[in-house]
């Protein structure tokens, strides 16, 4: 697909995606064993140029991620893929970019192949897919997430999916106990030391490169465990586990995007925690009510049944508990908050909040940055300019939110 450029978006649903989205694009998420950028550039066979989203994450530059953009940044005179970051398109053959389409899965738009010369879409259609219409359309086998929760409740099933169809392998490390007879999947260098239980009866395991685990473990199925992760012990399975983590104790149906810190005992389940977070020791949440009912969660439009059982915590980018914090059902912290102590927070806590129970008050963002690069600094990272910036707008533009 030469003279073709990707490139991702967030509508309005995604832009509200409380507390990730305020700090990063949802392209940058994870779900499966991959991001939805990622996802894209492995069905269309390209690059992605960037991502169209909320003003305020202009000059977004992590590492490994694609750049924010504008609409002015993208070329008229190419051919152009534009696809929203909701769409999780199963791997099938790509569309033909030789001529205006729009892209659909369940009949729902989701995108669109725009040919040189073409008008891009309007911002009111970016910001609501579904509403458009004409032209010939293309239909992609594939899901379109609606709430945070919904990526979390699906994760286990892609996971299972995307280990068979992108890594159909199976290793029989030595001294490790095997139980199930799906894939046992292990890119290069990484690791299973001897006494690990690896249980696949509900499905495969991958181990990405450079990932360890050390004895005793036991690893449970559908289970993603991402590049350089170390799992230093307990029981973590049906889980999605990005880049760089550090995992011990019980983890259970949940999503960490990369760099989390949770290296000590306490029980995680049917949670998603942003890039840094570092869980405190003993730290546990709840994911059931005793009245078994369905979970209300807090999102920017107000509270939403989401109709789920099971819903654990919702953790934004930057978010540090103290040593045994207890964090209740369907809790959502917002980016860079600092929460400790024995009581437990309330079931919204914004962003870049500083405090014991409900007695939360401002994180100075000085404090904060300071912080953040010591944490980064440990891991041989460092804040690029362009995220700090957006830490800065996140943080000035959410101050009303805070008990000062």
């Amino acid at each position: 697909m030469s003279d073709v450029i990707l490139y991702l978006f967030d509508d309005r649903s995604a832009r509200r995606w409380a507390p990730f989205t305020l700090t990063r694009p949802m392209g940058e998420l994870r779900y499966g064993c991959l991001t939805p950028r990622e996802r894209a550039q492995k069905l269309f066979d390209l690059p992605c140029a960037g991502h169209l989203t909320r003003a305020e994450l202009e000059g977004f530059d992590e590492p490994g991620a694609a750049p924010v953009i504008q609409r002015g940044d993208i070329p008229a005179e190419a051919t152009r893929i534009l696809l929203s970051s909701r769409a999780v398109p199963d791997f099938q053959a790509a569309p033909d970019p030789g001529g205006f389409a729009r892209l659909a899965i369940g009949g729902e738009t989701v995108g669109w192949i725009l040919e040189p010369g073409r008008p891009l879409p309007s911002d009111a259609e970016l910001r609501a897919p579904a509403s458009a219409t004409g032209g010939p359309v293309h239909e992609l086998a594939g899901e379109i997430l609606g709430r945070p929760w919904h990526l979390v409740e699906g994760t286990p099933a892609r996971v299972a999916k995307d280990v068979l169809e992108l890594f159909p392998d199976d290793h029989k490390p030595k001294g490790v106990v095997r139980i199930g007879k799906a894939e046992l999947s292990m890119g290069p260098k990484a690791e299973i030391e001897p006494g690990v239980v690896v249980d696949t009866r509900k499905g495969p395991v991958r181990l990405d490169d450079g990932a360890r685990v050390e004895g005793p473990a036991r690893l449970v199925g559908p289970l993603y465990v991402g590049r350089n992760t170390t799992v230093v012990g307990g029981h973590v399975g049906a889980s999605s586990v990005g880049a760089g983590c550090k995992v011990r104790g019980e983890v259970t149906n949940s999503v960490f995007l990369a760099w989390v810190n949770k290296a000590h005992d306490g029980f995680l389940g049917h949670a998603m925690l942003g890039r840094w977070v570092n869980v405190g020791a003993g730290t546990m949440n709840s994911d059931l009510k005793n009245t078994y009912g369905t979970v209300r969660v807090w999102t920017p439009d107000g509270q939403e049944d989401s109709g789920l059982l099971k819903v654990g915590c919702f953790l934004g980018d930057h978010v540090k508990t103290g040593i045994g914090t207890r964090l209740n059902t369907g809790l959502v912290i917002g980016a860079g908050s600092n929460v400790f102590g024995g009581g437990m927070p309330p079931t919204v806590v914004p962003p870049f909040a500083w405090g014991s129970g409900a007695d939360l008050a401002d994180y100075r963002f000085d404090q904060f940055i300071r912080t953040t690069e010591i944490a980064m600094a440990r891991r041989g990272e460092a804040l690029t300019p362009g995220v700090r910036r957006v830490l800065a707008h996140a943080w000035q533009s959410t101050r009303t939110r805070r008990t000062v």
